[in-house]
């Protein structure tokens, strides 16, 4: 009886009532950008997506140059939550052990100890994470993606909500590491900053001046919440037609021909990964949550569309010949993909 009593609900009642717990929700969210606005001051795109990854428990890459308020926004939205956070400076004299921890000898007992790296936070920030060597960027895979530490035989679970937020300097280029394509890939989203306005400006500068100094952050939510966010927004509901435009999007990258984008083809390497489609549909749920609806739309793929692609596609040798970067490209699949 109950099972004929849940079939006979009509999608549009579920939908209905999905929509009206997303409502309630996007109060709290609204609270915590309201609280993170007191210290940051523009980047409403830095800090959308800072918190589309989290709710989707993802990494993100940042690419910008310094003093966007790139280690100041993680830390503030870790201020905000009340979760534990930790800034790895990447130097190219740095150590796996530095990050992950290692094992000492304790000369009393005749055994060895645990101590526990600075990956042990919830919110990690990799700072110019391309001024160390791969083997010390990779010290991070494990961590992203299994979500677990390994030291010597133990394996330790990391707490969560668990955060990795990466930042690359685009201008200085000397003394730095390309990323492994492995770790890349790992990362949800990779976005690049760009300057704020003028009046955002003006307003930095007075905000830095003042006599009363820097505003404090209160504690507005707590992990729980961000784990009762999470949940929801795998409800968010995601139509077969919007996840055969993820599907289609992806696979022009990779057989730009079939969808009459041959002129493509020798600018482009390789193409995105599955983790791709995966991450599209999954931020493009939480972007719809942040959008106050319980459904996804195309817009909402067309969005998140840079950020979960730009470092997923390969270019040729002919690509940076032109000047194309994987933005350019990307652009020109997303205009020629039918949409639902």
């Amino acid at each position: 009886m109950i099972e004929q009593e849940e079939n006979s609900i009509q999608p549009a009642t579920v939908l209905q009532k999905l929509g009206e717990k997303v409502s309630a929700e996007n109060e709290h969210i609204q609270i915590l950008k309201k609280e993170i606005g007191k210290v940051i001051i523009g980047q409403e795109y830095m800090v959308d997506r800072l918190l589309i990854a989290l709710l989707c428990n993802g990494h993100l890459l940042l690419e910008g140059v310094p003093g966007l308020a790139k280690t100041l926004a993680i830390k503030t939205l870790s201020d905000a939550l009340d979760v534990s956070f930790n800034r790895i400076q990447f130097t190219p004299d740095l150590l796996p052990a530095d990050i992950t921890g290692t094992q000492l000898y304790d000369q009393k007992s005749g055994g060895f100890t645990v101590r526990k790296g600075p990956v042990f936070a919830n919110f990690i920030l990799a700072d110019e994470i391309n001024r160390a060597p791969a083997k010390v960027q990779s010290a991070l895979l494990e961590a992203m993606q299994e979500r677990q530490i390994t030291i010597g035989e133990e394996s330790f679970k990391l707490d969560e909500p668990f955060l990795v937020l990466a930042t690359m300097n685009p201008i200085d280029q000397e003394g730095t590491y390309a990323l492994p394509e492995a770790q890349v890939d790992r990362f949800m989203m990779k976005v690049v900053l760009g300057y704020p306005s003028k009046e955002e400006e003006k307003q930095i500068l007075r905000f830095n001046v003042r006599p009363e100094g820097f505003p404090s952050v209160s504690t507005v939510l707590t992990k729980n919440d961000v784990l009762r966010f999470r949940e929801l927004v795998k409800e968010i509901y995601l139509d077969e037609k919007i996840e055969q435009y993820i599907i289609d999007v992806v696979f022009a990258t990779r057989m730009p021909e079939k969808y009459g984008l041959g002129f493509l083809e020798p600018l482009i390497a390789f193409g995105c990964s599955p983790r791709a489609s995966i991450n599209l549909a999954l931020t493009a749920k939480a972007h719809a949550f942040l959008q106050n609806r319980a459904f996804v739309i195309p817009e909402d793929v067309r969005a998140v569309a840079p950020d979960v692609i730009r470092h997923r596609i390969g270019l040729t040798y002919e690509a940076e010949a032109e000047n194309m970067s994987a933005t350019d490209i990307l652009s020109k699949i997303i205009g020629r993909v039918q949409v639902p």
